[in-house]
């Protein structure tokens, strides 16, 4: 029960919720993350830190960069929850605002 209440902690933030949106276009560096959403990285860090956390997200490193992808595939609960924001999300005024803002940035992989 622990893991289902932390689960849905998760997700109980806009923050977080946005993050999750953003994530719904494939991996992203902390740094696009901060930039879409202008957060200082250590408020960008403790909201991954959550979601991570709750199984809702992976990270992996590239030389001195941190990526974070959407958890899927590992947990059934998980995934139904991740299918039901993906088609919600996006949707969203702060979602298609933030996605559309993510993907004019994309030009560069990384930011300096």
């Amino acid at each position: 029960m622990k893991q289902t209440t932390d689960l849905f902690k998760a997700l109980a933030h806009r923050t977080r919720l946005q993050i999750i949106c953003l994530l719904l276009e494939g991996e992203v560096c902390v740094c696009k993350i901060m930039q879409v959403l202008d957060l200082p990285q250590s408020t960008v860090s403790r909201h991954l830190a959550v979601l991570k956390n709750a199984g809702l997200l992976e990270d992996r490193r590239d030389g001195t960069w941190v990526l974070y992808s959407l958890a899927k595939g590992h947990d059934t609960l998980v995934d139904q929850l991740l299918d039901m924001l993906e088609s919600h999300l996006p949707n969203t005024r702060e979602g298609a605002m933030g996605r559309k803002k993510l993907l004019d940035s994309m030009e560069k992989r990384y930011c300096s």
